[in-house]
């Protein structure tokens, strides 16, 4: 199977500390690796490496055929649509002032493809997608759940069609109620869309349940890669 998503000997200095020391993964399309690990052991620094959201000091990142580390933000700025993030806070990342059918279209405006005619509509469509009412647009986070703004928040991730999402943290501001109906949510967008994840995450037995493989990492360093035991099945998700 083709990979996707291809990290080799990714090294992430943050001062004169290194956060990720050579790691080196591969995600294909369809497919969801997930990264765990205890906190501080540089997952989220993969993770914003992986999306070129903090530039690594060495390595390569090659998605979808591209080699990311050695383009500038200019030749970078077509490939970012199709990597988007998802990440661990719902109400933060969608931004207080702004109302959720406005934080769906930002990204379509940033990358210069909002259309005013249809535009709308594809915002009320993605809302459908991930399970909220057409109504809840007009509404700011705050006025929602926090599993209302999360699938407000994948919504987003969706809306310039990509092909990987980077899932950090995704579930583990939630509440335990919540928590499985987000991770099915994101299997069966999964199975519709073809999409590839990386799920970082730090709870062991989620990860065993929702991911295909599961990356262990320690301090910086992937130690171990394993197969997650068979069958996944969204609906077994610890809660």
């Amino acid at each position: 199977m083709n990979a996707l998503l291809n990290v080799r000997d990714l090294v992430v200095h943050h001062g004169p500390r290194t956060t990720v020391d050579h790691v080196s993964f591969d995600i294909a399309a369809g497919e969801t690796l997930g990264l765990i690990g205890p906190s501080g052991c540089g997952k989220s620094s993969t993770a914003m490496a992986v999306l070129q959201l903090r530039r690594p000091t060495s390595g390569e990142v090659w998605f979808d055929g591209h080699e990311l580390t050695a383009l500038d933000e200019k030749q970078l700025r077509p490939l970012r649509p199709a990597m988007q993030p998802v990440f661990q806070d719902p109400y933060g990342s969608l931004g207080p002032r702004h109302r959720i059918r406005e934080a769906i279209a930002e990204p379509l405006r940033v990358q210069g493809s909002w259309d005013r005619t249809t535009g709308p509509e594809r915002v009320a469509e993605l809302l459908e997608q991930v399970g909220l009412d057409r109504s809840l647009g007009d509404r700011r986070p705050h006025e929602l759940s926090g599993g209302q703004c999360q699938r407000a928040g994948i919504a987003r991730a969706l809306a310039c069609e990509p092909k990987l999402l980077v899932l950090d943290e995704p579930v583990s501001a939630l509440d335990p109620s919540l928590r499985a109906g987000i991770l099915n949510l994101l299997a069966e967008l999964q199975e519709r869309l073809g999409l590839g994840y990386l799920f970082i995450c730090h709870d062991m037995a989620l990860v065993r349940h929702f991911c295909d493989r599961v990356a262990e990492m320690r301090e910086g360093r992937i130690v171990r890669t394993t197969p997650a035991p068979p069958p996944r099945s969204p609906a077994a998700t610890p809660r």
